[in-house]
Parts: structure tokens; sequence; C-alpha cells
């Protein structure tokens, strides 16, 4: 039988209503006034069943109480739409007020027995489980014309099941990005953690040191340091144990874009700004809004955009290409760079009050030739990262490596340094990093070691240093556990560490959660 054109249209302006919003409460409700608008039921409602208390709940309603809906709710198999909610089948009521099922719950029909009402409650269902009912009170026409609002009913049930599934899945991945979120903040405040950071050097130590002391405030950063010696990797740290920390950390490298393009990265645009720009676009300061802003390279950054910066850490606002609004931003500014500012600022190729005012809290990270107490500690966590990374199983690195590491001067810092390990992992087929698998550019770093078989004295000397050495690693530094490890006693490991000038201090810091 063909469904009626005033039908038709009442199922388009439904499905309308429920696809133009993804508020489920906001589209239901305009779902239940347009049953009314257009069909004239008087009351309507859509329960929903909940499996855990096993109790059937008005959600949605039209024409009833909301006072009195609250408190109403149903059991399985009670009443009629208990019964729908069991059957899974829909209950045609011709007259309220002559069905002893019809129980009247909502107290919202005082006179239905002198009106002639009917009831239709049809279930909704997600493959083929019942998951409410939508119910109508409607004025009584006749057996056709109920079977006739049954139909109808049926495919608005239909079309509310799938709002109700597109609603649970958008919810569902709503919380897993949120936990997805949340797992990540927790694991960059982990990573980030300032124990976790590699250093047992004196030199590292005061700059951690640094970190603690300014991580807590608002205070502008200027970090300075060699290429490679990690200054992005303290910025990290500054923001994951600040107040910030849960907010945004914004990353942008002033080297690496041009004046034109840097601006729009940092500042934003406005629609029409220049050729191109098709729409507006928020900048790094925007997207870093009660956040922290990391400047790297902040040396590189041209004459024209200084002053606009300083503008920002002045008075916290700047105005985006193209626009005459200006923009309050909440923003901590670390800063980084590789160059000598203050020759930058003789120079006039840097701003001078810019220099002073990012130099408030400055954090100068040394290269790695002057914090050679840190080698091994790195060495050792970066063979563990790629050795997991490609499935292999090294377990240490050899003495004549770890001499050849200690004696070179490390022009790239300690991200040569990862990268060094990283080529030993992928060629070594052993356990054992050794010489040979190290870059040309350390072979020279050390005069050649004397073949171990040379003589059998050196030999052995060889083999009880290199033990002592691994014995010393993984006991991180402690000479007691390093000795029972060796089967000796503490007082033949401490002659031996003497002999062979070993500084087992060297092996004693953690290594990091990252």
């Amino acid at each position: 039988m063909p469904v009626p054109e005033t039908q038709l249209q009442l199922l388009y302006e439904i499905t309308k209503a429920i696809t133009d919003s993804l508020d489920l409460r906001e589209s239901l409700s305009d779902v239940l006034a347009k049953l009314k608008e257009k069909l004239g039921m008087v009351r309507s409602a859509i329960t929903i069943f909940d499996p855990v208390t096993e109790t059937i709940r008005i959600e949605y309603s039209h024409g009833l109480p909301k006072e009195t809906t609250r408190k109403v709710f149903y059991k399985i198999g009670e009443g009629i739409t208990g019964t729908v909610v069991q059957t899974g089948e829909p209950v045609i009521v011709p007259r309220i007020d002559k069905d002893p099922r019809f129980l009247n719950k909502t107290k919202s029909r005082p006179d239905m027995h002198k009106e002639k009402i009917s009831f239709i409650c049809v279930p909704i269902k997600l493959s083929n489980n019942v998951i409410g009912t939508l119910s109508v009170d409607i004025p009584y026409k006749g057996a056709d014309a109920l079977k006739r609002n049954v139909r109808l009913l049926d495919i608005v049930a239909s079309i509310i099941a799938q709002a109700v599934q597109l609603t649970r899945a958008i919810e569902e991945e709503k919380n897993r990005l949120l936990d997805e979120n949340l797992q990540l903040r927790n694991e960059l405040q982990r990573r980030y953690h300032i124990e976790g950071i590699i250093g047992n050097s004196s030199k590292m130590q005061e700059v951690l040191e640094l970190v603690r002391q300014v991580a807590s405030s608002n205070t502008t950063v200027l970090i300075h340091g060699e290429t490679g010696t990690g200054k992005e990797l303290i910025a990290h740290a500054i923001h994951y144990n600040s107040l910030r920390s849960k907010r945004p950390f914004v990353k942008i490298n002033c080297a690496a874009l041009p004046e034109n393009l840097l601006e729009s990265e940092l500042f934003g645009y406005e629609k029409g700004a220049f050729t191109g720009a098709t729409r507006s676009r928020k900048g790094r300061f925007h997207q870093a809004d009660k956040g922290t802003i990391f400047l790297d390279e902040i040396g590189d950054m041209p004459l024209s955009l200084q002053a606009k910066l300083l503008r920002v850490l002045q008075f916290k606002e700047f105005e985006p290409l193209g626009s005459n609004e200006t923009c309050k931003v909440d923003v901590r500014v670390l800063a980084a760079t590789s160059k000598n500012l203050e020759d930058e600022v003789k120079a006039q190729r840097f701003r001078e009050d810019l220099y002073y005012r990012i130099n408030v809290f400055p954090i100068f990270i040394p290269p790695l030739r002057e914090r050679k107490d840190d080698v091994i500690l790195l060495a050792d966590f970066f063979l563990e990262k790629y050795s997991n990374a490609n499935g292999k199983q090294i377990r240490r690195i050899s003495t004549p490596a770890i001499d050849m590491l200690m004696s070179y001067h490390w022009p790239g810092n300690v991200r040569e340094l990862e990268s060094c390990i990283e080529r030993a992992v992928l060629v070594c087929n052993g356990d054992v990093i050794r010489a040979e698998h190290l870059p040309p550019s350390l072979q020279t770093a050390v005069e050649p070691e004397k073949p171990s078989g040379a003589t059998l004295p050196g030999a052995v000397e060889n083999l009880e240093r290199e033990m002592i050495l691994e014995a010393l690693k993984s006991a991180h530094g402690h000479q007691s556990r390093a000795a029972k490890m060796l089967g000796i006693t503490l007082r033949v490991l401490g002659y031996k560490i003497r002999k062979y000038n070993i500084d087992p201090k060297i092996y004693s810091a953690k290594l990091p959660a990252i």
C-alpha cells in the first residue's frame, strides 16, 4: 500500500530534523513535536531500556508533564510499554479506557474515561535488539487508521534507532579519543619528567636544577647551546612539568620558513590577506593560548618580525595578517638558539630590547664533549631503543667501542651520537656492538688497539677490564653488586678499578623512562 503524501512529507521532515543536529535530545524532541503537528497525536514518548537495571524509562516526551515522567519507569513485561520491550512487537490499544493493560503511570490523562483515545506503542530496535519504544496517544478514528499509523510509526522508530546508533558511535569515538588524549598526555609527562632526562655529569645536573626552578613559573626561558645538544628536550621538560602541562605545547622552527610564511604561521591571517588566502587561519600563538609556544632557532627570526614578537611578549596581543582586530593571548614563550645572541645584537641582526626580554632565565646546554660522563649512559639508552625498534637482541657495547665513543669529540653532540648508535645497531649481526660497527669518523678517534690475542697477559687484561665494565653497567655503578656478579670481593674489585682507571660513577645514573 503506497504511503500517503502527507506521511511522506512527515518522514522527510523527521529525517531532516535528525540529520540536521548531532544533539540527540534536540532532534528527538523535534520529531515528537512534528508527530503532533502533522498527525494530530495528542501525546508521545520515547523510552529507553537500561539492560543494567532492567528498567524502561521515559527519556523524551511531548505533551507529558516532565516532573512526572522523570519518576516513571517500567519493568520488562509491565504494562503495554513493558510488553513491547519484552516481545519486540507493536501493540495497538483502540480505547485506553477499555484496556486494563494501560496503566497511566504518568497520570497525564485524568479524563481518559471520557475521551476516545487510542494508544500505539512500537519497538525501537538495533540489530533485532529492542532498545526502547515509541508510543503515542491519538484520537480514535477506526481500525484502518490505527493500522496506517502503526506502519508509519514503525518507520519513524527505525529512523530513531539509526539516530541512536550514530550518536552512540560518536560518543564511543569521542570517549576513545579523550582516553587516547589523556593517555598521550600522561605518556608525555612521563617521558619528559625531569628525573627521566639522561645526564649524570655535574654540568647536566646543573641544567636539570635550573629546569626544576623555572618549570612551575610563567617566566620566559632562553635555551641556548650547540646544535644537537637537546634544547627541544629541555623545552618539553619545562612545559610538561609546568602548570600548563595539560594545555597545548606548540613548536615552530624560525629558521625553517621564509619571512612571509613565518609571519602568517606565527600570527595567522584573514581571508583575502594575500593571494591564495581563501580562508582565515589561526596562527601558532593563537593555537598555544593558555599553553606554551617553543620558538626554536629564534636567532634566525627576521628583524621585521622581532618587533611583533616583542609586542606579544610585553602586551600579550597581536594582529593577524590582513586584520585590524587585536587578539589577546595568554602564552608562555620558550625560545632556543644555537647562535650567540649577544654577538647578533652587536651586529644589529637581533633587537637588543627583544634579547633582554627573552633572556629573563637563560639555560645553557653544554656540548657533549664537555660532559663525557654522559656518553655511555646515552649510548646504552640509544642501544636499547634501536635494538627494540629493529627486533635485535644486542646486549652491550664492547670495551674498544666504548673507548672510541669516549675519545671522539662529537661535533654533532647527542644527535650525532644517536645516529652513530642507530647505524651500529643496523650493521651489527651479533649481540655486542664492536669497534668495526661504528662509523669511519670514529675509527680515527683513538689509536688502534693491539689484537687481544697479541700476548696472553694483554688478552687477559682486556677480558678482565671488559667484564668489570659490563658488571658495573649492569649494576648501574654499584660496586658491591658488581663484585658479587663477578664472584670477587669488593676489595679486589676496587683494586682492579684503580688499575684500569675505571670511573664507576658514569654508570650510576638511572636510565630514563622514555
